[in-house]
């Protein structure tokens, strides 16, 4: 904050002493922690088979990752998630709006409306109860998760989607001497997307690409060498 042109450190201390009195940062009893995780709803995949290995489905104050190749259903699960999300909550819903972060262009509205006929709601409501943006690249894909906490702050969104996390850092991270930046940033993406969940009580939903590794030894690594893309960062951040 220091480093904003026209703030001086007087300035800092009394923006930080007044967040302070908005938001306690200190210490809380367990009894108060929780209670704040009695709030967590959980939000259908639309399997009920799927639902019970996830202990209920998408938990909210947290992220969750799926990851695989290409055509195995990422986008689709993706999809359904826009419309369980929206359903009342004894049915297995968040009774929340969503945002869609859609980094490869994969979403589809037409596949929107025919989730929610499936699940007997309006298709266009469903779709106007989600609030969709096209990351251009990975800075902007930053900037909008930045912007995204004026959306949150009015309470009605229970769902955060980003299809996929990876695939811009990838572009604009190439090679092992990008590499270290590249997860920095990463982390500072996922680090925001993490505090966003815990404040707003939202889920956080990640989709990820697989990559080879050929130097993977079979008895450590999956049977055919793919693993997802992140590295450890990612896969402790979900």
């Amino acid at each position: 904050m220091a480093k904003i042109k026209g703030l001086s450190e007087t300035k800092v201390e009394k923006i930080k002493e007044a967040a302070g009195k908005l938001l306690n940062p200190g210490f809380v009893s367990a009894l108060a922690q929780s209670e704040m995780r009695e709030k967590v709803i959980h939000i259908s995949t639309g399997s009920k088979a799927f639902d019970e290995m996830l202990g209920g489905g998408i938990s909210t104050m947290s992220m969750t990752e799926v990851f695989g190749e290409f055509r195995t259903g990422k986008t689709q699960l993706s999809h359904t998630l826009c419309v369980t999300a929206q359903l009342s909550k004894d049915l297995g819903g968040g009774e929340g709006k969503v945002a869609y972060i859609d980094t490869e262009g994969t979403f589809r509205p037409e596949r929107i409306k025919s989730i929610a006929e499936r699940f007997g709601m309006d298709p266009i409501s469903c779709l106007e109860n989600i609030s969709y943006v096209r990351a251009l690249n990975s800075e902007h894909q930053h900037e909008v998760v930045e912007q995204l906490g004026l959306y949150l702050s009015e309470g009605s969104y229970k769902l955060i989607i980003v299809d996929s996390i990876i695939a811009l850092f990838r572009v604009d991270y190439s090679g092992r001497g990008e590499l270290g930046e590249r997860q920095q940033k990463l982390n500072q993406h996922l680090s925001r997307l993490s505090r966003m969940a815990e404040e707003f009580n939202c889920a956080v939903f990640l989709t990820n690409q697989v990559q080879s590794d050929p130097g993977a030894n079979a008895l450590f690594a999956s049977v055919d060498g793919r693993k997802p893309v992140g590295g450890h960062i990612l896969a402790h951040a979900s």
